[in-house]
């Protein structure tokens, strides 16, 4: 459990051939509903791999508890060797090689910060082959519900281009860090005076969240091709 209601999971392929994928996407799980009608669910996979079109042993995701989700149902009563039918990779929500500028303003709500995590080793080579520099803003209600908190903090002291700002909406952190800002992820990306010239912006979570942040980038003079957006919605 990464938090009282979010678990990880990793799967391997039945069989067993490494799974290819490009940082940023994301898999379907597809399963049926008790009448018997098929469905899907979207995971983004969140295995840190080591380049940019990366195959990987283990599929990671973060699955969210939805009180009587169909997809919940399924993934909070899987085991150990449990197989669940899935396929993918798919989407465009990756860095991107002809991307020219200089700073990457990634902002994330919930489990909406997992394509990051899968982003990490393309993060550090942009940063050194570029000189592009990173700053993730992350919104969670409290400091229990922070998703690979620890692994974005490590990350930052290795990676001098990166910095990683949780933002709090309801409770504090106990120990407070210096970059925690206490409010919704608004406050810290307008903190970051987001540059029509430099700057490309990731979004990716709650819709609410991720429209409000597109109206403040639009505001601030980002041409829409610089603005990636991904909503993560819940479903039963």
């Amino acid at each position: 459990m990464l938090a009282p209601a979010v678990r990880h999971m990793s799967f391997e392929r039945a069989d067993g051939k490494p799974f290819v994928f490009v940082p940023g996407q994301f898999v379907q799980i597809h399963f049926t509903y008790p009448d018997g009608k098929p469905t899907k669910r979207s995971y983004s996979v969140a295995t840190i791999g080591d380049g940019a079109t990366t195959p990987v042993e283990r599929v990671e995701i973060a699955v969210s508890y939805v009180e009587g989700g169909a997809a919940t149902a399924l993934l909070s009563d899987l085991g150990e060797g449990g197989t669940v039918d899935a396929s993918g990779p798919y989407g465009r929500f990756s860095l991107m090689d002809a991307d020219t500028n200089r700073r990457y303003l990634l902002v994330a709500t919930g489990t909406g910060v997992t394509p990051y995590r899968a982003m990490l080793p393309r993060i550090r080579e942009l940063t050194e082959t570029r000189g592009c520099t990173f700053a993730l803003i992350y919104g969670a209600r409290n400091e229990s519900e922070l998703l690979y908190g620890e692994e974005f903090e490590a990350f930052a002291r290795e990676v001098p281009g990166f910095t990683f700002h949780p933002c709090f909406s309801r409770t504090p952190r106990a120990v407070p860090r210096p970059n925690d800002r206490n409010g919704r992820v608004h406050v810290a990306l307008a903190e970051h005076k987001p540059d029509a010239a430099n700057d490309i912006a990731y979004l990716c979570g709650n819709p609410d969240m991720v429209d409000q942040a597109f109206a403040l980038l639009k505001e601030a003079g980002l041409p829409v091709p610089h603005i990636r957006r991904e909503k993560y919605i819940s479903s039963r």
